[in-house]
């Protein structure tokens, strides 16, 4: 039976314990994620095991990327689960600080952003990204790992990453895997376990709006007349839609028009108390 993961509390102990992997001369590998883990977080600690000597998966439930009316309080938290899952796969270690670690008395230091951070998500979290990128800064620089590794799924979120590591000369490549899906196409995330049944079976209606559209678009269609239909489809169903949009796969900004320009669709809906977010290549 594979051994336990190492589980450590504080900056101070996962220093040290990589300071002794750096001695050996090993590579490192992270993951970090908010518990809750998932096959698609898996995917990613596997993907980390092929790429790292040592892998630490981080759990932290981050306080500062959540606002006052969000589900910061019953955010799902089970760590002696996630921990199970993780000594099938062999991760050697999991930095699980409290909020306190993470932000102690007096803490006043936060990421601020622009780039591909502007917009979208932004327009309905505004408080999101600097959370994200101010936790994720911290826990790369805990940790120092040769490389980090996120999900598509959450596409904005690692070109935010990928530009904060760029601009602050953060010395860890910072990896993006596909996303995972259900075999009936919806995406994995924790959130999922908040819908109803029902509302489970209405779900998977974003990733067919989605290759519909994008199918559509990849076949010559005008892009805007394809994603109008798109939101019309979704609001059918009973989704209230915050944004369909195709944009610069790089850089998140607006399409310039040019033919060989990369190309994402990337959606956020809510269904019923539940906002779900996907994307797909153009």
């Amino acid at each position: 039976m594979p051994a336990s993961p190492t589980i450590y509390r504080t900056v101070d102990d996962l220093r040290a314990a990589v300071a002794a992997w750096r001695r050996d001369g090993l590579r490192v590998g992270m993951v970090p994620t908010m518990g809750a883990l998932h096959s698609g977080h898996l995917e990613l600690v596997r993907a980390a095991r092929e790429r790292a000597d040592r892998v630490i998966v981080t759990i932290f439930v981050n306080p500062t990327q959540f606002a006052p009316n969000e589900d910061f309080g019953s955010y799902p938290r089970t760590e002696a689960g996630d921990v199970a899952k993780l000594t099938e796969i062999g991760v050697e270690a999991v930095f699980a600080p409290n909020a306190n670690e993470m932000y102690p008395a007096g803490y006043a230091t936060t990421v601020s952003l622009a780039g591909p951070a502007v917009g979208l998500e932004t327009d309905f979290r505004p408080h999101f990204f600097s959370g994200v990128a101010t936790v994720v800064s911290k826990l790369l620089i805990a940790g120092f790992p040769d490389v980090a590794l996120f999900g598509e799924k959450d596409y904005q979120q690692l070109m935010v990453l990928r530009q904060m590591a760029r601009d602050l000369r953060l010395p860890t490549e910072i990896v993006g895997l596909p996303t995972i899906r259900e075999p009936d196409g919806l995406a994995l995330s924790s959130r999922n376990a908040y819908l109803s049944a029902e509302e489970r079976q209405l779900a998977t209606t974003i990733s067919r709006v989605m290759r519909k559209a994008a199918g559509e678009i990849q076949a010559g269609a005008a892009i805007e007349p394809a994603l109008s239909e798109g939101r019309v489809a979704l609001e059918a169903a009973g989704f209230r839609v915050d944004y369909l949009v195709v944009r610069n796969a790089d850089t998140l900004a607006e399409l310039d028009g040019s033919a060989a320009e990369p190309r994402r669709m990337l959606v956020a809906a809510w269904l019923g108390k539940t906002r779900l977010i996907d994307n797909i290549a153009v």
